[in-house]
């Protein structure tokens, strides 16, 4: 039994999933948080109603998943922050996944998958990737670019269909910019928790230098951390947090 959370939309994905030994996935709760209310107003509030719903307590749990992004700053650091005091309290494993990975999930088999969220006013997340099954591959690493830039990927690879939930503002611009509006997808317009328990990947054993260092999958820097006008943020350099896996 494992406990998924996804913050990195306005909408929270909470799942409470059984995992079979051959990787099977079955939700015993999918449970959806939209605006307005806020997730760092809900979060732990709903795990604690979620699991009592269930008569199931922390401890009984196998481990956590969280979604990594990219997504939201603020969504992403509330998601990580709550899912590591847990794990630390209980002394769980946890494992982390693509965000945008759990979106091609629910996309259709074997064409490229342009998977979008929002980063910023006229400025998407990009993941690009195929699904097989229950398997994602990724074609390139993550990205950040316009709606503009995206129209241009897409009539590049004529394949490829867009989904996501960048798609809820920026379909329109992306059709104005060349892009067949058969080539949108409907849905998902958000990263389901219950898809991130297909991708993650358990550690063997709970290690508390593993949890402290995991961290969200930015992309991209910070409006702060872009900023000129202030000094540098304290920690690492925005540069040694973009990954490109």
């Amino acid at each position: 039994m494992f406990l998924a959370l996804d913050t990195s939309t306005l909408t929270m994905s909470l799942a409470l999933v059984e995992r079979g030994p051959e990787g099977a996935v079955r939700a015993v709760e999918h449970s959806v948080v939209r605006p307005p209310v806020k997730q760092s107003e809900a979060l732990p509030g709903v795990v604690g109603e979620l699991l009592d719903r269930h008569g199931v307590k922390l401890g009984d749990l196998e481990g956590l998943i969280v979604g990594l992004g990219p997504g939201s700053f603020t969504g992403l650091r509330i998601g990580l922050a709550t899912v590591k005091s847990l794990a630390y309290a209980a002394n769980l494993k946890v494992a982390g996944a693509s965000s945008l990975a759990a979106v091609a999930l629910e996309g259709p088999e074997d064409v490229p998958l342009y998977c979008l969220a929002v980063a910023r006013k006229d400025d998407l997340y990009l993941g690009a990737y195929v699904r097989r099954g229950a398997t994602v591959e990724a074609l390139e690493p993550e990205t950040a670019m316009s709606p503009k830039d995206v129209a241009a990927r897409m009539a590049a690879e004529p394949r490829a269909v867009a989904l996501g939930p960048a798609l809820v503002d920026y379909r329109a611009a992306l059709v104005s910019h060349g892009v067949a509006a058969e080539r949108l997808l409907t849905g998902p317009d958000f990263p389901s928790a219950v898809e991130l328990t297909r991708l993650a990947r358990m550690p063997e054993t709970f290690s508390l230098e593993a949890l402290f260092a995991m961290e969200p999958h930015y992309v991209r820097a910070s409006e702060p951390e872009r900023n000129p006008k202030f000094p540098p943020l304290p920690g690492p350099a925005p540069t040694a947090r973009l990954k490109d896996d």
